[in-house]
């Protein structure tokens, strides 16, 4: 089936379902638009936060911000997002998704942004073609009200250095948590 066959016969089933494939581009245009509104916002706190992570996003081959809702309870946790890519040296944005799972003790919910800054062109082209695994974890933080939180930098032996905050909730784990991130298509 030739490509033009194969988004007519798209656009066919969106009408018979009764979704315009207009409205496809708005929801794809609008989730671009959340998420770099996240990234400027995810930025705007780690510089507030840690003044010295802005010279290392600058210097940097690229970085990403992620957004991800997560749960926990008892021996099992896992949590899943989105966020965006920037490539400095060409000034792309590549979107992607992330998920994670966890076991460990632990209990409550929990919202946070990432920011990974990738040091090297090699490791962020591996990040942005075959995504990414990596895992552990210890952590223990706190929000109430909005206020508060908590801010942690690791630096992994790929060469990325990792800021963690969390925006909302409640959580205290400590588990042993693998997360995989790739290109959303």
């Amino acid at each position: 089936m030739r490509c033009l066959d194969r988004l007519l016969v798209i656009g066919l089933a969106c009408c018979l379902l009764g979704v315009p494939v207009a409205v496809l581009a708005e929801d794809e245009a609008a989730v671009r638009n959340a998420l770099r509104q996240m990234r400027e916002e995810t930025l705007d706190q780690l510089y507030k936060e840690v003044p010295r992570a802005r010279m290392q996003v600058r210097s940097a081959a690229g970085y990403g911000v992620f957004g991800a809702a997560g749960v926990h309870i008892l021996f099992v946790g896992g949590s899943g997002g989105r966020g965006v890519v920037r490539d400095n040296l060409n000034g792309r944005d590549t979107y992607m998704k992330m998920s994670a799972v966890a076991g460990g003790l632990g209990i409550g919910f929990e919202d946070t942004r990432t920011v990974l800054i990738f040091k090297k062109r090699a490791v962020l082209k591996e990040f942005l073609d075959k995504g990414w695994t990596f895992g552990g974890e210890t952590a223990a933080a706190a929000t109430v009200d909005g206020k508060g939180g908590a801010t942690g930098e690791l630096e992994s032996p790929q060469g990325i250095t990792i800021y963690q905050f969390t925006k909302t909730g409640l959580m205290a784990k400590g588990s042993v948590q693998g997360a995989k991130y790739w290109k959303d298509n």
